[in-house]
């Protein structure tokens, strides 16, 4: 590993429902993020593949041997000898799909991979309701990738409202974080740049995010603005809701410095929880 600077791009993507047209779109991607000098192209979540409907998207989706995106990316990595972290793909893993990131060296060999931890089942003011635990079986370890330039803590969008896990990657060696994504366009106009910044700023960690974006095949609209942002909490590139590149050089060196600056990780200490209650109210529990 060096310390030395290098330029990360994010593959800004609108998946649809075929995944071959996914596939190209892709390697089409990361070939111009490669031919505009890019060292390190990451792709958003679901990569391969945005529907909703169960059946067909068990239809279409295959083990990871088997995955035409996987495969086509790995030899992308090894023609243009690039690293490239694939935000996620849907893998089989029987009855099951495993929501599955991939981090890629330049010789196209496979160096890490992560399952998304934290299921997305929510139900949103506008009336959207999601249930990713109906189809998707979650993970259970987070996960640090060797990359030339230091480690990498893989997360996968939902991922990014649970501060821990970025705690617990930054403390053991992370100087790059990631979070693709495919937020729906209501939460990423609320949430997605603030809590991109607070991450970064938490951990003193790059913050290096693909997203989907636009109004997809299957119906839903993602919100796009693919970013990276450095440990200051500078965003460094930024995208809109179209498919495309963003680029930025990033400097190890940053990561040190800031966390000696304010170093978070350094001071916290463990704690305990106190409840205090007023007389007034012990009384009461006390003759209930």
């Amino acid at each position: 590993m060096t310390s030395a600077r290098f330029t990360a791009a994010c593959i800004q993507m609108r998946s649809g429902r075929d995944v071959l047209t996914n596939r190209d779109a892709a390697v089409a991607l990361v070939r111009e993020a490669a031919g505009k000098g890019a060292h390190f192209a990451q792709t958003p979540e679901m990569t391969s593949l945005l529907c909703r409907d169960r059946a067909e998207l068990f239809e279409k989706i295959r083990p990871q041997a088997q995955d035409p995106v996987l495969a086509a990316l790995r030899e992308t990595a090894r023609e243009e000898s690039i690293v490239i972290q694939i935000g996620s793909i849907a893998v089989k893993e029987g009855d099951k799909v495993a929501n599955r990131s991939f981090l890629i060296d330049q010789d196209g060999e496979i160096v890490a991979s992560y399952d998304k931890i934290h299921l997305y089942d929510v139900d949103l003011p506008n009336g959207e309701s999601w249930r990713e635990s109906a189809t998707y079986t979650g993970g259970d370890t987070a996960v640090l990738a060797e990359t030339p330039w230091g480690l990498l803590g893989m997360t996968i969008c939902y991922d990014l409202r649970f501060p821990a896990l970025y705690k617990a990657l930054a403390e053991n060696g992370a100087s790059f974080l990631s979070a693709p994504a495919a937020f729906t366009r209501q939460t990423g106009e609320a949430h997605w740049h603030v809590l991109h910044r607070a991450r970064a700023i938490e951990t003193g960690s790059f913050m290096i995010s693909a997203a989907q974006g636009g109004l997809h095949e299957s119906g839903r609209e993602t919100f796009g603005h693919s970013i990276i942002v450095d440990p200051w909490g500078r965003v460094l590139a930024e995208a809109g809701t179209e498919p495309g590149v963003i680029l930025a050089e990033i400097d190890p060196a940053l990561v040190a410095e800031m966390r000696g600056r304010i170093p978070t990780l350094k001071n916290a200490r463990a704690f305990k929880v106190a409840v205090a209650r007023s007389p007034e109210t012990l009384g009461r529990a006390a003759s209930a």
